[in-house]
């Protein structure tokens, strides 16, 4: 029998393609999956991750090929995670899968993450995709719920007390919401609801979330619990942008071909340093330091943003693997060691779809209708971010006193406060605005805090109604443009 055994493991050595042997990018055999871990390759000491299972949720929040970034991320991320030994059935996908393939992808089939990087699409599993990408179907799968989730893999975070569960997003953002495809947002009462519903049915032993958004930091902000054994990392704070990186004109620049951006820096930042350290030795805090340090932009707060954290900060004593995996072509990897890394070139992620309209508009031929239809695009996306400024100000004119306005719509609040006192009222407000002034656009999703704030001043919801038929309707608007044009004529 000894000898059979012996003869198995000499076909395996010498078989990698019979065995499902994967050869790692620096060339090494680094998986026997199934037969050597379960999900991750344990230390000797390390006895109650054997116990255990690591689980991840991966969210892309957008679609578009102008979003390109987003969906890359997720796919990177999940790359990391499949190197260091996270099973599939234990990986959940969320991106609408509308970029690999699209007719503006110079690569069909294929999505990179850095200038030079390799394909992340290969192999990445359509848990849910398209119109299943939702923030119910979100909160089902972390839950572990899946009566409640509609269409997909189905499924599920169905996490026991031992285990530990990874969770990153990435899209836009805006004060106390993250964005979905279909723009209903997700809330951050609700998304904390369910992370402490997670905790009172005691099915994970601890928690790691990653979040790349613009005000990311406004989803914890005052609502975090500190004792949930979860520990939250955002992009930025609650009140300031996160930043595309990898565009075209920017230097590293990606690809000629490409006429968006590849990657965002926050996320950028933590996965390029996962792929180049031993993440069974460096802790989550040494991770945060240098991913701070780098998403600052040298410090540059004006093109980079700050790195916050939230709830059990005792978590960052814990090594990285135990949430991300060990790839054991890592193995000789440094601990902790700085990278040298200069200022990134970076773009408001508010503002990366007009580069990327931009982008289009310049590699049109010269009088040519596509160029034409660009240019439009471009016009109309311009007029209706002022639309929905120009609205929302007069909105605040209408609720408030004179030259009180702009004050109260900016105003903020304390650190360690929450963003509003009444979500339910948040969500009424901005419905409200919606059905009688438009969609608020993954871009207008920055104005959140006007409508928070004219919650916090117990404005009331007829009176909100009131305000936005008078400063939207057709009636208003046509005559707003016949006093302007008269206004034009008559000086």
């Amino acid at each position: 029998m000894a000898a059979v055994h012996l003869t198995l493991l000499v076909m395996v050595l010498i078989l990698p393609g019979s065995y499902g042997f994967r050869v790692s990018r620096t060339g090494s055999l680094n998986r026997f999956d199934s037969l050597l871990r379960s999900p991750v390759d344990f230390d000797d000491d390390d006895e109650e991750l054997r116990n255990g299972t690591t689980w991840a949720v991966l969210v892309a929040g957008s679609n578009g090929y102008g979003n390109y970034r987003h969906q890359a991320d997720v796919c990177h991320a999940y790359q990391i995670l499949k190197r260091g030994g996270l099973k599939e059935e234990n990986i959940i996908v969320f991106m609408f899968d509308d970029i690999a393939n699209s007719q503006l992808n110079p690569r069909p089939g294929v999505i990179i993450n850095s200038p030079q990087g390799e394909d992340v699409y290969a192999g990445v599993p359509k848990d849910y995709t398209g119109e299943q990408v939702t923030a119910d179907n979100l909160y089902a799968v972390i839950l572990g719920d899946k009566k409640s989730v509609k269409g997909g893999s189905r499924k599920v975070v169905n996490s026991g007390p031992n285990d530990r569960i990874f969770i990153y997003y990435s899209d836009h953002g805006g004060p106390g919401v993250l964005g979905m495809p279909d723009m209903v947002y997700v809330y951050a009462n609700d998304f904390i609801d369910v992370l402490k519903k997670k905790h009172e049915v005691g099915t994970y032993k601890a928690m790691v979330l990653y979040v790349e958004a613009c005000e990311s930091g406004s989803i914890f902000e005052g609502l975090m619990p500190k004792n949930l054994n979860i520990y939250v990392q955002t992009a930025s704070g609650a009140d300031e942008n996160s930043w595309g990186t990898y565009c075209p004109g920017m230097e590293p620049a990606p690809p000629p071909e490409y006429m968006t951006c590849l990657g965002d820096l926050y996320s950028i930042s933590w996965m390029e340093d996962s792929e180049t350290h031993n993440l069974k030795k460096e802790t989550i805090e040494q991770q945060y330091e240098k991913v701070k340090d780098r998403t600052s932009n040298s410090n540059t707060y004006t093109t980079g943003s700050h790195v916050m954290e939230y709830g059990t900060k005792e978590i960052k004593k814990e090594k990285v693997y135990r949430y991300q995996g060990f790839d054991p072509a890592s193995k000789n990897f440094p601990a902790n060691k700085a990278q040298a890394k200069g200022k990134m070139d970076t773009i408001d992620q508010r503002d990366a779809d007009l580069l990327f309209l931009w982008q289009m508009y310049k590699q049109s031929p010269e009088n040519s209708v596509k160029k034409a239809e660009i240019f439009k695009q471009i016009s109309k996306t311009m007029a209706q971010r002022a639309h929905l400024a120009d609205s929302i100000n007069m909105i605040g004119k209408v609720l408030f006193e004179p030259g009180q306005s702009n004050i109260v719509l900016n105003s903020r609040r304390d650190p360690g406060l929450p963003l509003v006192d009444d979500w339910d009222c948040l969500k009424s407000m901005v419905q409200l605005f919606e059905a009688h002034c438009g969609s608020l656009t993954q871009y207008g999703m920055k104005h959140m805090r006007a409508f928070a704030n004219i919650c916090n001043k117990q404005i009331s919801l007829s009176a909100m109604k009131d305000a936005c038929i008078a400063v939207c309707s057709r009636e208003s608007i046509a005559g707003a443009q016949q006093i302007s044009s008269k206004g034009v004529y008559s000086s």
